[in-house]
């Protein structure tokens, strides 16, 4: 009879290993699951890797729009889930003091796909017991909301933060066109704007009258993917931050006739009053999601 020898490596076989894998199962993608985990795209190609070296088989399968599960995978991820879920449960029953409560955050909608994910699922798996409220949208009024008690955190652009924000990052900000339409070339060029009062399209409008360029608002939208979605779509030229940045757009300089344009400042900050442990712990993972997003 010949005896097979197996290598011992379930204890290999960790929660973090298992919440990487989740993490790309549900997103469908190693850099929308590093995101949500806030690691590296190249730490979790590793742990996958290791993850696969593990169980002798891989758990997905690449493709290019990124990675669908394998058998392997398919028949890991309930199991993965139970794991997981088990863990955090016993985790957050052995606390000490958990959070309680609940709290309102509002994030510009152009971050709803990406960082917002993160934010949530961070933050729900450590503090299960609070509510947590979001209104993903035009950040131009969250100011007001945190002053009239509206919502109690808020991320949005400035030109310049004040002592009372949190620097989440420095972002340059680019005027754009569609890589497929010549539109910044007509006279006076269209432009699509944000559609309130906001520092970002006063900076916009007033660096175009001061090369006297000629102009014509020609779109306006509450929303940044509004924005973006007129430049594909060669309606207009219009203006974007660096995470907005796409493969569609090509970036207009001053060779091509267009001025410069600030950087703007990514902030967080709080209601009055909003210090407790609550709020603590959601700008710890949002400061931490921004950092490592």
């Amino acid at each position: 009879m010949r005896i097979l020898n197996i290598p011992n490596d379930t204890e290999k076989l960790n929660s973090e290993l298992l919440r990487t894998f989740l993490a790309v199962a549900d997103s469908g993608s190693f850099s929308q699951g590093a995101s949500r985990i806030f690691r590296s795209q190249s730490a979790v190609s590793l742990q996958i890797k290791q993850l696969e070296n593990i169980l002798g088989q891989p758990v997905f399968e690449r493709h290019a729009r990124g990675v669908l599960l394998t058998s392997a995978g398919e028949k890991l991820r309930p199991a993965a889930q139970k794991v997981v879920t088990l863990l955090d449960k016993t985790i957050s029953e052995l606390k000490f003091n958990p959070l309680k409560g609940s709290i309102r955050i509002g994030i510009p909608d152009e971050y709803g796909d990406s960082v917002l994910p993160a934010v949530i699922a961070q933050f729900a798996r450590n503090h299960p017991q609070v509510e947590l409220s979001v209104r993903c949208s035009f950040s131009t009024e969250f100011r007001q909301a945190l002053a009239r008690g509206g919502i109690d955190l808020a991320v949005y652009a400035v030109e310049s933060p004040n002592e009372s924000m949190l620097l989440l990052r420095k972002e340059k900000t680019h005027w754009v066109t569609s890589r497929n339409h010549s539109v910044h070339k007509q006279e006076p060029v269209p432009v699509a704007l944000f559609d309130r009062a906001c520092w970002w399209r006063d900076s916009a409008l007033a660096a175009l009258d001061g090369i006297g360029k000629s102009y014509r608002v020609v779109f306006s939208s509450e929303s940044a993917m509004g924005i973006s979605a007129a430049i594909s779509a060669g309606v207009a030229v219009g203006l974007v931050g660096e995470s907005s940045l796409c493969d569609d757009f090509r970036i207009l300089t001053s060779k091509d006739g267009f001025p410069k344009i600030p950087d703007s400042a990514l902030v967080l900050e709080s209601r009055n009053g909003a210090k407790d442990r609550v709020a603590l712990a959601l700008s710890q993972v949002i400061e931490n999601a921004f950092s490592g997003g």
